[in-house]
């Protein structure tokens, strides 16, 4: 999955080049990152990345060194991953190729997409939610338990909904 920087970015956001307004894959793209980690910021008042990091440098280490998972989805009315880093790839048990095709509602069982869906709206409403448990299932159908995950809104700062994002710090098969 591929995300086009907006070329108004604001004032006080990073220094974005012409070869970023390329198509750029999501988990190495730097504006994605800045959508991810602004938002997050704006909602929820702390840094997604631990420490002060480049655009560039904070990019690949959320995706390939992060010790928790993110996952996000887009706006469709039957939402798909467009992003999962590689904590959430070796979580769920999918590889890049195939965790963005997927429909996020099928990393949930069937019994419990209900209540997942209450979630999503309860994070619609509110711009975010912190310290949520709920069960999930990988690709091999193996379940297990999110626990204390955080999940907002991917709002840029002209207030567009660009889907919802996820970090999950910890897991336990169940």
């Amino acid at each position: 999955m591929l995300y086009r920087k907006h070329p108004h970015s604001r004032a006080d956001g990073p220094t974005i080049s012409v070869e970023m307004f390329q198509m750029i894959p999501l988990h190495s793209n730097p504006a994605f990152y800045q959508l991810l980690a602004d938002s997050y910021a704006r909602l929820l008042g702390r840094p997604l990345v631990p420490q002060a990091m480049h655009v560039d440098e904070a990019t690949e280490w959320l995706y390939e060194h992060a010790p928790f998972a993110v996952l996000a989805h887009n706006t469709d009315p039957d939402p798909v991953f467009i992003y999962g880093n590689k904590a959430a790839q070796r979580r769920f048990g999918y590889n890049w190729d195939e965790i963005t095709r997927l429909p996020s509602r099928l990393s949930a069982e069937a019994p419990n997409r209900e209540e997942r869906q209450q979630f999503l709206a309860r994070v619609q409403r509110l711009g975010y939610e912190a310290g949520y448990r709920g069960v999930r299932v990988t690709k091999s159908g193996q379940r297990f338990m999110i626990e204390e995950a955080t999940l907002w809104q991917l709002l840029d700062a002209d207030g567009t909904l660009h889907g919802q994002a996820v970090v999950i710090p910890r897991t336990r098969d169940i």
